[in-house]
């Protein structure tokens, strides 16, 4: 047989390649650290790492996990006050985002694409999940704040549009969207259109105006929610996330979700740490604060970094974005640079704040401030 014969789906060439953060280069004489892919630098809490150990040494890693993993949506249930069933836990909130869009967006059988809204940029993975769904993303520009233009989303309503994206804080600018404009763009929306707010990186939220997506899902069937454990609880490596919406929403999903969606562990593990939640809070208390004097560093070298409430800041360094990229490199720094954009930065341990501090300051003397 021809193995020629045998080609992808059209559909890759438009995907564009999702770049995960790149380890440091190991530099003589210096600790290395990556600030390229917003992981929490603390560890998770002791709880939740018995939880893990005890899972792991059960004598039941060959069974498949219960596959409705009812054990973390009680609690999960417990501590929001959200209906059970409204619940759906995934591969990260990435695997239940995958989900609602394969559901609620793609080609219909005439052949024509449903539209799925997105601020540009934003995360990474919603063009790829959409258009592997057969779907077509709509990219709205930021505006020059690094916020989500609300009003220019809502212009681009068509009878297409299935699904809204808002992604607060957004990733990678920091920026959050507040409760008042939230209410006021949800007076505005279709009801038949799904929003989807990401709040991957809600537990670092300070700003007391910030939307809180709970409270839009009470107030509006058409809003679901997309929450992780992967930031906050530092629990990225085992991939659980979950997503909160209405019956006619989440019953629906829970077709297309495959069963088995992220392990047993992963599960334990989470239960564990939501169950500890003022200790975790405790922990994002500690990266608030770095994020606050890195910020305030960095906005007094001439960086102009937007506001953000996430763990990371964003630098909208255009044309530099790479060479500041690689003048952290070479002092055993991964940056994530969006050439020509800008450089976000996660917030690390405080050597290594200490360090970019330094490398943002040489970089400004020699090439920002010239």
């Amino acid at each position: 047989m021809d193995s020629s014969a045998i080609t992808p789906r059209s559909v890759l060439n438009t995907l564009p390649t999702y770049q995960a953060g790149k380890p440091p280069a190991a530099t003589p004489g210096l600790t290395s650290y990556k600030l390229a892919s917003n992981e929490n630098p603390y560890a998770p809490i002791q709880a939740a790492t018995d939880a893990m150990m005890q899972a792991a040494t059960a004598e039941s890693v060959q069974r498949y996990p219960e596959t409705t993993y009812a054990h973390l949506r009680e609690l999960i249930s417990e501590t929001y006050q959200v209906p059970f069933n409204d619940i759906t836990v995934g591969a990260g909130s990435l695997g239940v985002l995958t989900a609602l869009v394969q559901t609620f967006a793609g080609t219909n059988d005439n052949g024509t694409q449903d539209e799925v809204i997105i601020p540009w940029r934003s995360f990474e993975a919603y063009p790829i999940v959409i258009r592997t769904a057969g779907a077509r993303d709509v990219m709205v520009p930021l505006q020059d704040t690094g916020e989500l233009d609300l009003e220019a989303m809502l212009e681009a309503i068509t009878d297409r549009t299935r699904i809204i994206m808002l992604c607060t804080p957004n990733n990678p600018t920091g920026a959050v969207l507040s409760t008042q404009a939230v209410r006021d763009f949800m007076a505005r929306v279709p009801s038949h259109i799904l929003v989807v707010i990401d709040e991957a990186y809600i537990e670092f939220i300070r700003d007391e105006a910030a939307v809180d997506g709970l409270a839009m899902y009470r107030d509006y069937p058409n809003v679901a929610v997309l929450r992780t454990f992967s930031k906050a609880h530092g629990l990225a490596n085992l991939r659980i996330g979950y997503g909160v919406a209405q019956p006619e929403i989440s019953q629906p999903l829970k077709v297309i979700h495959p069963p088995f969606a992220t392990s047993s562990l992963a599960e334990q593990a989470a239960h564990a740490s939501l169950s500890h939640l003022d200790e975790v809070l405790a922990n994002t208390e500690q990266v608030v604060t770095e994020r606050t004097r890195v910020w305030e560093a960095l906005d007094g070298l001439g960086y102009a970094p937007p506001a953000s409430q996430a763990n990371f800041v964003w630098l909208p360094l255009g044309e530099l974005a790479q060479p500041f990229a690689d003048a952290c490199g070479e002092q055993a720094l991964s940056v994530r640079a969006f050439h020509p954009e800008g450089v976000r930065v996660s917030i690390g341990e405080v050597e290594a704040n200490d360090r970019l501090i330094e490398v943002a300051t040489a970089f400004a003397e020699q090439r920002l401030n010239r």
